[in-house]
């Protein structure tokens, strides 16, 4: 089959390998008929995830047709549609049983690896280096999904590809992230980032009751999409000081949640962000908390600051002083998929919502190392790419 591979850093290129087979009787076969590069894939990309080898399949949002499955799955069938959530899950551990799927404690092989970087391993994630699993990924014709019966969602209606891939990771993240910090009537909610997560960010506040969202990019036609699918106020964070243009807009009060939907590559300005930059660039620190920061001071007292955002080790010059003395509360996390992908294939199938508005560019899959160059380089005006076998 045909497959993306990591052979360095910004160097992917599509590659014939084995397909992949059965090697569990709870495993399934998916033929891939989408996939999507994430924000995330780009951290891969830019070589910042450690344990990432060469020839590795990259790839964690996707959807397709089940082909083959194991003896002992039981939900799902050839010819079934799915959509695979992006954290593996087994379904029966202490996390699982607890729905804290993203910390399933049997899904990720190489848990020991993961418990040096983090105290104690996550789930595994398709496509996302060994720490994680080293688990292939779905940008491919075909891929192996552990645990079948659990990871996957069942899609039994007409609805595009397009519609319903979201929420196999993007939808659920940005909905989580504002989710978790429940949101009241009357709540500003300030998302910094109008990637793909932080416009489904910006929606699902004004879905949950907030009375007013507020996106702070500086790409226009990030803005201009936040403006129009989301309703969102918008701040050019290069033209406009964001903590003084936020406590104007809530009567100095700042905002009720502040989202940091940008995560360990934020761009800024000033002696910290170059500061960041030089520390990441020679490996001393893999994260430029730049917006993290802003997020932590710009805040009401009392408020909550989420992070869906991805980060991978430690930082420097963390105002958690500001964090203490303001009573913030902080969520973050990778995303719980399994809890939230059904929930809201049924507000898309109510119409609620259609996540296709993110999509901006759809590519052959031969044509993926282009899609990683105009995502990561935002050429193009290019906000999300979909990838089709």
């Amino acid at each position: 089959m045909k497959a993306l591979r990591y052979q360095g850093t910004r160097d992917v290129r599509i590659e014939t390998v084995p397909d992949p087979a059965i090697v569990d009787a709870r495993d399934m076969i998916l033929k891939v008929t989408s996939c999507a590069i994430c924000g995330s894939d780009l951290h891969l990309y830019d070589g910042l995830i450690p344990t990432l080898l060469k020839g590795d399949i990259l790839g964690h949002e996707f959807m397709g047709e089940v082909v083959e499955v194991g003896r002992e799955v039981r939900s799902v069938k050839p010819g079934d549609r799915v959509v695979v959530p992006f954290n593996i899950s087994c379904g029966d551990c202490f996390f699982c049983k607890r729905e804290l799927w993203s910390l399933c404690d049997r899904s990720n092989p190489n848990a020991a690896l993961a418990s040096k970087q983090f105290g104690y391993a996550p789930a595994g994630l398709f496509g996302y280096s060994h720490m994680f699993g080293g688990y292939p990924g779905g940008q491919a014709e075909y891929v192996r999904v552990p645990f079948a019966d659990i990871n996957h969602v069942k899609i039994e209606s007409d609805l595009s590809d397009e519609q319903v891939l979201f929420i196999g990771d993007i939808f659920a993240t940005g909905f989580m992230a504002v989710d978790v910090c429940g949101v009241q009537p009357g709540d500003v909610v300030a998302v910094w980032g109008c990637g793909p997560v932080g416009l489904f960010a910006l929606r699902s506040a004004k879905m949950l009751g907030a009375e007013r969202v507020v996106a702070i990019d500086r790409f226009p036609e990030r803005l201009d999409l936040a403006k129009m699918k989301c309703d969102a106020i918008t701040i050019d964070y290069e033209k406009t000081d964001v903590l003084d243009a936020l406590k104007e807009l809530t009567s100095g009060r700042g905002p009720d949640i502040c989202i940091d939907a940008v995560g360990m590559e934020a761009h800024g300005h000033g002696l910290e962000f170059w500061y960041d930059r030089a520390k990441q660039a020679v490996g001393l620190q893999p994260d430029r908390p730049t917006v993290l920061r802003q997020a932590v001071m710009a805040c009401r007292k009392g408020g909550t600051v989420s992070v869906p955002g991805v980060y991978g080790g430690h930082i420097d010059h963390f105002p958690f002083g500001a964090a203490f003395n303001k009573g913030l509360t902080l969520k973050m996390g990778q995303t719980h998929t399994h809890h939230y992908a059904p929930a809201l294939l049924k507000r898309i199938e109510s119409r609620e919502i259609d996540p296709s508005f993110v999509v901006t560019h759809r590519l052959h899959l031969e044509e993926a190392p282009k899609g990683y160059d105009i995502f990561q380089n935002k050429k193009e005006g290019c906000i999300k790419v979909v990838l089709k076998p």
